[in-house]
């Protein structure tokens, strides 16, 4: 199973699991997404749009760090305004200049934004507008579409709820994206119970016409809180987020992955009179102005504002997403592999086919990938850094990689012809 290639990623997993759960602090980051044997496990160094692994191989990395990295791995412009206030210092016994600096620049660009509070995980500013919205209404039960976060009123409502207690996870509801009947019927269920609704604005579909406004309507006549999660679509889709790009904008905002292109950071931010309960509420953290994330968080805006930066992501992941379109049309591999959403967060949708599981055909596909020098998961998370050489030789890899997967699905050889085992869905996020 193993071999040379991953060698040093293998041995050091065992190292690894010995004091950390699965290896890895992030649940999408360990073997639970990469297969054993086929897969890098551990990045030794990364620049631009490239990673090395453990064993030396160079991949360009589609992945991008689960989407926090827009600009690229060390930019330039970014690390020297690290740089400069590392040497001031990290964090002080006083709020420091750059958390109201850069608080001022979400609110000049996006639409909800009129307060804003930092923290350091996406789920961290989920949670918090989650706990505002409830003190702000003096209402329990919260409605929700797509993924959150690890907290107890998302999580216990999903598969991975175990160590959630029952009594949170009645609390909390799914409604399904595009449905509004879904959502309607939910509040029919609870009349005056609910607290807040929080959605993706997109992930990997784009909202039917009237979708959101129709969301942003029911919340208005029932008097609860929206909140758009925009930890990926924020500083990805445009400057303002996925709200200002389809024009429906939320009470409160969650913020993260792209604000500081891979530091630490993530922010919730609304309305005035909403952001004013954090004075009541409690949400503290000893990080939350943590100042070489701030500085990183300012550089990467400022950029984002000179060059137009989710102009030129567009730009490439549709580029990326034609040539794609293509080889599977040229391969006759729709019955396989589909692709949906917006092309900075392009989603792999694939199918069971031939007899085999989605599960059997998409190990093949990583290991395969892989082996090409492309990293990759099931999305497309395109940052600046990706240069036409790069996007030509990920679309090489493709269509050398679904040219092998067509031939052993038609020859019956797939389950030979991995090298793994089959990974398992144990949590579907969204």
């Amino acid at each position: 199973m193993t071999g040379s290639r991953y060698q040093n990623s293998v041995d050091f997993l065992k190292r690894a699991e010995a004091t950390i759960p699965l290896g890895s602090q992030t649940f999408s980051k360990s073997r639970t997404q990469y297969p054993v044997g086929v897969s890098p496990l551990f990045i030794d160094r990364a620049k631009g749009s490239y990673v090395w692994d453990l064993d030396g191989n160079r991949y360009v990395d589609l992945v991008n760090s689960l989407a926090a990295i827009t600009l690229g791995y060390n930019n330039k412009y970014v690390n020297r305004a690290v740089s400069r206030q590392l040497k001031k210092g990290t964090l002080f016994s006083l709020p420091g200049v750059l958390e109201t600096e850069v608080a001022e620049q979400i609110v000049e660009l996006v639409p909800s934004a009129e307060m804003v509070r930092f923290a350091k995980n996406g789920t961290d500013a989920t949670s918090a507008a989650i706990r505002l919205a409830r003190a702000y209404t003096g209402r329990d039960h919260v409605i929700f579409c797509g993924y959150h976060g690890w907290q107890d009123w998302f999580v216990g409502a999903t598969t991975k709820n175990k160590g959630v207690p029952s009594a949170v996870s009645m609390l909390t509801h799914k409604f399904n994206y595009n449905d509004l009947e879904s959502l309607t019927n939910l509040f029919s269920a609870f009349p005056n119970q609910i607290a807040a609704v929080i959605l993706e604005p997109m992930n990997s579909t784009y909202p039917a016409h009237g979708f959101l406004e129709g969301v942003r309507d029911l919340t208005q006549k029932n008097g609860s809180i929206l909140i758009f999660d925009e930890v990926v679509t924020g500083f990805r889709f445009d400057i303002g987020g996925a709200q200002k790009l389809f024009n429906v904008i939320p009470d409160l905002t969650a913020l993260g992955k792209g604000i500081a292109n891979g530091h630490p950071l993530s922010a919730v931010v609304g309305k005035r009179e909403i952001m004013n309960e954090m004075e009541s509420i409690f949400f503290s953290g000893t990080f939350g102005g943590e100042l070489l994330s701030l500085a990183s968080a300012k550089a990467t805006i400022e950029l984002y504002k000179k060059i137009d930066v989710c102009a030129e992501l567009n730009f490439i992941g549709s580029t990326l997403a034609t040539g794609l379109k293509q080889i599977i049309t040229d391969l006759e591999m729709e019955s396989v592999l589909e692709i949906s959403g917006h092309p900075t967060w392009l989603f792999l949708l694939w199918k069971s086919a031939y007899g085999q599981p989605v599960e059997n055909i998409k190990a093949f596909f990583l290991q395969e990938m892989f082996k090409s020098g492309v990293l990759i998961l099931s999305t497309h998370n395109v940052s600046l850094s990706l240069k036409e050489k790069d996007i030509d030789k990920v679309l090489v890899a493709y269509e050398a990689t679904l040219s092998k997967l067509k031939h052993s699905l038609l020859s019956g050889t797939l389950a030979m012809d991995l090298r793994c085992k089959p990974l398992q869905n144990l949590f579907s996020i969204r």
